[in-house]
């Protein structure tokens, strides 16, 4: 089982490159075993192109590494804290992608616009408020980051929202699996990109009409869902 946990946070990985969502070595992304306990990311600093399956290092909950010869993402900690605060996640995906960042950077939320961004998200994608310099500073900056986007959550539904700026920084996605997660990330950016387009053509543009945002997010998620195949997320 820990085997296949490592593939499948493997294939995340390769897909965000793939995707246009990473430069560099600027991102990773976790698959958690919840019966276990234990989840599989990124090494650290390791290039795309050179990633094995048996890279992976294993993490489990209390931030035990669990096996692995190389250091884990240097975001290991904001990673475990999502899979913490949001029970029904199973995968975890971080990105520097341009359109979104420019966004994050901005500290602004991602306006919503049109019914590509409602298929995905029930709002605005959110934004966190901007970290004190003690959260910065105080030995814990990574687990810090988890603990201003699950504050951001306190009102909010990550099922709802299965993404977030934080502020100064880039956004993170999440997802029922870690595959689900990288769909969110591509949608993000793509969302980001056509946000910002629109809004050069439009600068005083309005977010969508309440009840097109409705029929669309309603469409794909909740009991009354119709998009796609029976037995397809």
């Amino acid at each position: 089982m820990l085997k296949e946990l490592k593939r499948e946070a493997y294939e995340a990985n390769l897909a965000l490159p793939r995707h246009g969502l990473i430069n560099l070595t600027f991102g990773n992304a976790s698959a958690i075993d919840r019966a276990k306990g234990i989840f599989a990311i990124k090494p650290s600093g390791v290039a795309y192109a050179d990633l094995k399956p048996a890279d992976m290092v294993l993490i489990d909950l209390e931030g035990k590494k669990v096996e692995g010869k190389l250091n884990p993402s240097s975001d290991t900690p904001t990673h475990r804290r999502l899979f913490l605060a949001f029970a029904d996640i199973g995968g975890v995906v971080h990105t520097h992608s341009s359109h979104a960042t420019s966004f994050a950077q901005a500290g602004r939320e991602i306006p919503i616009f049109g019914t590509t961004h409602a298929d995905y998200f029930n709002g605005n994608i959110p934004v966190t408020r901007k970290m004190s310099a003690q959260e910065i500073g105080g030995g814990a900056y990574e687990w810090e980051t988890g603990n201003v986007i699950v504050e951001r959550f306190k009102k909010l539904d990550p099922a709802d929202f299965p993404a977030v700026l934080v502020n100064r920084h880039a956004p993170f996605t999440w997802g029922k699996s870690v595959a689900k997660a990288v769909e969110v990330a591509v949608a993000v950016e793509c969302i980001a990109h056509m946000a910002l387009m629109s809004l050069s053509l439009e600068p005083k543009l309005k977010t969508i009409e309440p009840a097109l945002l409705a029929k669309h997010f309603k469409r794909k998620h909740g009991p009354g869902a119709y998009y796609g195949q029976p037995g397809h997320c």
